[in-house]
């Protein structure tokens, strides 16, 4: 890595590198605090860099409600690919009726963001996400979430017998 690189080091630092020095290397970390660590610690350590990251993977479910028609369960995935059509810097890469969840019928959609830049990854995948609730308000297709049934039977008092 080099000097403004955004790195994350094990599983809990992550920043942009400040400086690179002898012994240590100065990160800024997104809450704002300066992270000092021994370059001793780095060479043992996982990084991964992301200024290098060509493109992103993103893996998103999306769930329908139970009595969604089944026309409208087969034009969804069409309805994601005319999305992504319109979408500059992503692909879809496959959308899928996936499985039949506790609480929704669930599609997987799995689709590349051609950036590294963080903030033009969320402005594209936003688009892409408001993309999707406004043909689905428009066509009727309601997303799911977490509901339970119950259902409640109504029993007849039990017949009063007489003792005479």
């Amino acid at each position: 890595f080099q000097i403004g690189d955004y790195i994350a080091v094990g599983t809990d630092l992550q920043g942009t590198v400040k400086k690179i020095g002898l012994k240590t290397t100065r990160i800024d970390s997104l809450q704002g605090e300066e992270i000092v660590i021994a370059n001793r610690d780095l060479t043992n350590a996982r990084i991964h860099n992301f200024k290098k990251m060509a493109k992103r993977r993103i893996v998103n479910i999306i769930g329908v409600t139970y009595n969604t028609k089944q026309n409208h369960l087969k034009q969804i995935p069409k309805i994601i690919k005319e999305i992504f059509a319109k979408t500059k810097m992503a692909d879809c890469d496959r959308m899928h009726f996936k499985e039949f969840g506790p609480f929704s019928l669930n599609f997987e959609l799995v689709y590349f963001v051609k950036t590294n830049d963080y903030k033009k990854y969320m402005d594209i995948q936003q688009k892409i996400n408001l993309g999707i609730k406004e043909t689905f308000d428009k066509k009727g297709i309601e997303f799911a979430y977490p509901t339970q049934t119950l259902f409640l039977e109504n029993l007849a008092e039990p017949k009063k017998r007489s003792l005479t």
